[in-house]
């Protein structure tokens, strides 16, 4: 993620909904028998533009998930949201997960698969087409999801890049 804008967000003064993406059991084989442990990907974000993922590993799922949510409250990350939907169309790639995400008209609905749902929930898109292409692991759609929303860019971003009006980025 060396990307121009992204800007990290402190997690102590806003609220939180979290999302849990998925939970893998873990079987590590000793010689005394079979030792289960739990994985688990959790999504948080403000539905307001803020949005982190973590990833907690524990021998219970609570413990896994409690430790999940605080993880993904150390990186978060600021994205642009426009009416409730993207300023334009994006891809992302993270690993073997490639990711297309394209603004839809108000009334749409989120229109994404299991994980890439959570993070664009997450972060308060509510119109939105998503298409999820090559690998299907929850860990690499997750990030891939996130990579594209941080190639995001509003108009006031530009206008203040380039050092002009916002009027010019649309007039040229």
């Amino acid at each position: 993620m060396s990307n121009v804008n992204v800007k990290r967000v402190k997690s102590s003064e806003i609220e939180f909904k979290d999302r849990l993406v998925s939970i893998q059991r873990v079987t590590k084989v000793t010689k005394g028998g079979r030792t289960f442990s739990f994985s688990a990907i959790v999504v948080v974000g403000n539905e307001n533009g803020v949005v982190g993922h973590g990833l907690g590993k524990a021998k219970e799922v609570t413990s896994a998930i409690a430790k999940g949510i605080d993880d993904a409250k150390k990186n978060l990350v600021k994205v642009p949201v426009l009416k409730g939907t993207i300023p334009h169309e994006q891809t992302g790639k993270f690993s073997g997960a490639q990711v297309f995400i394209k603004p839809a008209a108000p009334g749409t609905g989120v229109i994404a698969g299991g994980a890439m749902r959570a993070v664009l929930e997450s972060v308060g898109i509510k119109d939105v087409l998503a298409k999820s292409k090559g690998s299907s692991n929850p860990h690499s759609v997750v990030k891939a999801t996130i990579d594209a929303l941080l190639k995001l860019r509003d108009a006031h971003t530009i206008a203040e890049l380039r050092g002009i009006s916002i009027d010019k980025v649309f007039n040229g």
